[in-house]
């Protein structure tokens, strides 16, 4: 910390109770009162240094009063600084640093303590300290900016704005190019340019590489005005919104508890720290401080987290604050509703009537925040090609499906709460467009969790809530589920097994197509394959497996004849002892009309070759008796 040394005299007052006295030998002639401490001094040191005692004491003398005793009420910091002011007018040594540097500086322009009444006065000094060392300096400007608290009236027209310009040229400006000291971490000062500051001077050895957001921590001990000043001066600056974003972030996370619900206890950045009054903050603080922070987070997309702005308005409807502020808070969310997370969704119903256990109708609010957003950002685009429609319409997709899924599990999550009434499931669920759900299974289970928990719903009630899904867009097993749920409505049920069998037909027409193009890209590539390689032989080889696969083709027509004919043989025994019935009964009941005509034709072409084959016998042995008679 910066310090500077004034005097040379020996410290010569002493106190007693709430008064000072001046041990010189010398009788007191006046006393000055400030608070509730009084002074005993002399008339000469005082009217030496400072234009107003001495018109003070001016008009003492005048009134004719024995006892010289002038009151200052207002004077800036209290008795505590005119104790250094009379040290300082005595000559008594002293040390300015930039802790008391401000209050100094304000009750030296108080007591109008200029060079008209003394070479190297106390204004003089303290600007001259202020100037070449405390603003040069991050932190002993940090320092001196705290200090303006108390006597803001009087600092902000000398001081703090200087202070608050310090600050934010510094941190607009990248550390590693300079050397003033950031960090005091336990150890020694370190200049983030260069290296380890020992007395001013530099030792060499190399610090850590600082980022954008070193400056947080320090920032976040200002009071609220003060912080609200400095950020200001720092948009002012140009710097990044996200930086500043996050500045805001850090400094809400420091007083308000209600964030760190759901963080670690061992993140510096989540103790909660008293305000610089010394008090830990109040639920009216609070209440202010969470309008405050909604006023200066630039309204903007992606500049902090979701899960922040959920534990913002969460926090903000706990404490109750002005409807504005909440409706604000619910617009940032819906602009990123897609970084959300189901967590982030469930948050509680602080309302008086307690109808839910969730806040059901501030998530609608939410989703038709996003739902407009989405629209505007839609219906801006410029005119272009159907390609680059196509593209869009893709990318488009990817937030709002994201949002929709989110909602279908919101929707899982609420279901089962028995005051959740039939009107606001269907609301929210009807919020999200068709065309943002590629599958309506998470909806189907939603819609089966509501129909569960609510058993009393009467069946045109169940049909209304079950018209939210659209049965085409089910996957097979959201089909095979539904076709056997007893808590389906009949219809629903009859809509589910048809485009169950629909999707099966689909899915074996696609089977074969698929097996078709296989075949014909086989060919296509054995014929490329000969055509390049003189693949003659290719296809002799490939034409000898087709026909040893026709060979085993027909070996499997053979021994499926057989069995056919064995089976038909069976078949007709039966019939005779049963009657003649019992064929066509069977033949109907089991498919095999159309096998045993088969069966029949082939038999038929059996015989026909046998008889023909008996012929050709005996013409043989015919011609072979008439050889041997020649």
């Amino acid at each position: 910390m910066a310090c500077m040394k004034l005097g040379s005299k020996t410290d010569a007052f002493q106190r007693k109770g709430q008064a000072w006295f001046c041990a010189t030998g010398l009788p007191s002639d006046i006393v000055v009162e400030v608070g509730d401490m009084s002074f005993h001094l002399h008339k000469f040191p005082l009217l030496s240094r400072s234009g107003m005692m001495g018109k003070l004491i001016d008009e003492a003398s005048e009134e004719g009063e024995e006892a010289c005793v002038i009151r200052l009420p207002d004077l800036p910091s209290g008795a505590k600084t005119f104790e250094i002011v009379v040290k300082f007018c005595y000559g008594v040594k002293l040390e300015l640093t930039s802790s008391n540097v401000v209050p100094l500086r304000c009750a030296a322009e108080y007591l109008e303590m200029t060079e008209e009444y003394g070479e190297g006065n106390l204004i003089y000094q303290t600007e001259m300290f202020l100037n070449q060392a405390v603003l040069r300096s991050w932190k002993d400007s940090l320092r001196a900016l705290q200090t303006c608290n108390d006597i803001l009236p009087y600092a902000d027209r000398l001081i703090t704005r200087r202070c608050i310009e310090t600050l934010a040229a510094k941190a607009s400006t990248d550390p590693n190019l300079f050397g003033w000291p950031i960090m005091e971490r336990g150890g020694p000062m370190q200049s983030p340019g260069g290296s380890v500051l020992w007395n001013g001077i530099s030792t060499g050895a190399r610090p850590k590489h600082s980022s954008s957001d070193w400056w947080y921590d320090d920032a976040s001990t200002l009071s609220l005005p003060l912080y609200k000043r400095l950020i200001s001066a720092m948009e002012s600056r140009g710097i990044k919104p996200e930086i500043i974003a996050g500045s805001i972030s850090f400094y809400a996370k420091r007083y308000l508890p209600g964030l760190n619900r759901r963080q670690g206890a061992s993140d510096p950045s989540t103790r909660l720290v008293p305000l610089a009054s010394g008090t830990l903050p109040s639920e009216e603080d609070q209440k202010l401080l969470v309008q405050e922070i909604d006023h200066l987070l630039p309204m903007q997309k992606g500049l902090v987290s979701t899960k922040f702005l959920f534990s913002l308005l969460r926090t903000a409807m706990i404490l109750r604050v002005d409807p504005a502020c909440i409706s604000s808070l619910e617009k940032r969310i819906g602009m990123q509703l897609d970084q959300a997370s189901l967590e982030d969704l469930l948050m509680p119903n602080f309302s008086y009537s307690m109808e839910t256990l969730y806040n059901v109708e501030c998530v609608q609010r939410i989703l038709e925040q996003f739902l407009v957003m989405d629209q505007a950002a839609a219906g801006g685009a410029s005119p272009c090609s159907m390609d680059d429609v196509r593209s869009i319409v893709s990318a488009s997709l990817t937030p709002i499906t994201m949002v929709a899924k989110l909602i279908d599990g919101y929707l899982a999550e609420v279901a089962p709460d028995m005051n959740l009434k039939l009107p606001k499931f269907q609301a929210l669920a009807a919020a999200i467009p068709d065309f943002a759900r590629p599958l309506d299974d998470g909806l189907y289970r939603a819609i089966d969790i509501y129909l569960k928990s609510h058993q009393w719903l009467s069946e045109s009630e169940r049909e209304q809530l079950c018209r939210l899904m659209d049965c085409q867009k089910l996957s097979l097993e959201a089909c095979t589920h539904a076709a056997q749920n007893e808590r389906l409505p009949l219809r629903v049920i009859v809509q589910v097994l048809f485009f169950e069998q629909l999707q099966l037909r689909n899915s074996i027409a696609s089977c074969f197509l698929v097996s078709e193009n296989l075949d014909g890209s086989r060919q296509l590539r054995s014929g490329l394959v000969g055509s390049t390689e003189g693949g003659w032989a290719t296809a002799v080889r490939e034409n000898q497996v087709l026909k040893v696969g026709m060979d085993n083709m027909r070996m499997r027509v053979s021994e499926l004849e057989k069995d056919c004919s064995n089976m038909k043989q069976e078949i007709e025994k039966l019939g005779r002892v049963k009657g003649s019935t019992t064929w066509g009964n069977v033949s109907k009941k089991f498919g095999f009309r159309l096998k045993s005509q088969m069966c029949s034709a082939q038999e038929g072409s059996v015989s026909n070759q046998n008889s023909v084959s008996g012929k050709d016998e005996k013409a043989k042995e015919r011609h072979e008796k008439h050889k041997k008679n020649l």
